[in-house]
């Protein structure tokens, strides 16, 4: 019983368990979690967002290259060029095409440490995407760039940080390279990884620690999932 009474509470931890503890409890939260478990934890609660928005974002990429066949929807077209800053349809096609779940989850566990960083839990900010507006819901990071404040987003669900993500990723010049190298079939994950060079200032070691993830977490099976579930 004593086992399954400290599990149950470092999930209700991670999870947004109630404050309301007793003495006892107290000393039980400081157990840390094991890496084996933050990662259940982690795939149980992220996964099922990531496919519900790739899918989303999957079946729109779909209707827009039908209606450029069927030379219909112009409105609409004119409408999402302008949205995500590109001018001819097959530039539409590319940025609309989204990138593999395998590459969303390894962001989301480096950039969230496994979903236990702060932003992660105060401001559902998997993906460290920083604020730049004051208008924008946000809170601060613990440390500065000199004298100026670092500012992260703050989102009101998983579901709409992904969204974020996804669309800042279309819809953002500084990753058109990442967004061809999507767009050719023919390149593994791996090759498309090297198009998210801009995202992290750690370069080069940044790629090559989201591969590791990849690969080490076997997290193209969830590609491969996905594929047979939208068939």
């Amino acid at each position: 019983m004593k086992t399954v009474f400290l599990t149950f509470l470092s999930l209700s931890l991670l999870f947004g368990g109630e404050n309301n503890t007793t003495a006892t409890e107290a000393v039980v939260q400081k157990k840390p979690l094991s890496v084996t478990a933050k990662k259940r934890i982690f795939f149980a609660k992220l996964v099922p967002v990531i496919e519900k928005v790739y899918k989303e974002q999957y079946e729109e990429y779909e209707s827009v290259k039908r209606a450029l066949r069927e030379h219909r929807d112009t409105q609409k077209i004119q409408h999402l060029k302008k949205r995500y800053g590109v001018e001819s349809d097959e530039e539409l096609v590319c940025v609309l095409k989204p990138h593999p779940v395998s590459i969303a989850i390894a962001q989301a566990a480096m950039e969230s440490a496994w979903g236990t960083s702060r932003f992660f839990n105060e401001a559902n900010n998997i993906f460290g995407v920083w604020s730049t507006s004051a208008s924008q819901d946000r809170i601060a990071a613990g440390s500065k760039r000199g004298k100026q404040t670092i500012w992260l987003r703050k989102f009101d669900s998983l579901e709409d940080a992904v969204r974020d993500y996804y669309f800042m990723l279309s819809s953002k010049k500084a990753y058109r390279k990442f967004k061809a190298l999507n767009c050719n079939d023919k390149n593994s994950v791996y090759t498309i990884l090297k198009g998210l060079l801009p995202y992290s200032e750690r370069k080069e070691t940044y790629i090559k620690e989201l591969a590791s993830i990849v690969r080490h977490n076997k997290l193209t099976r969830y590609d491969t999932e996905v594929a047979k579930k939208s068939l």
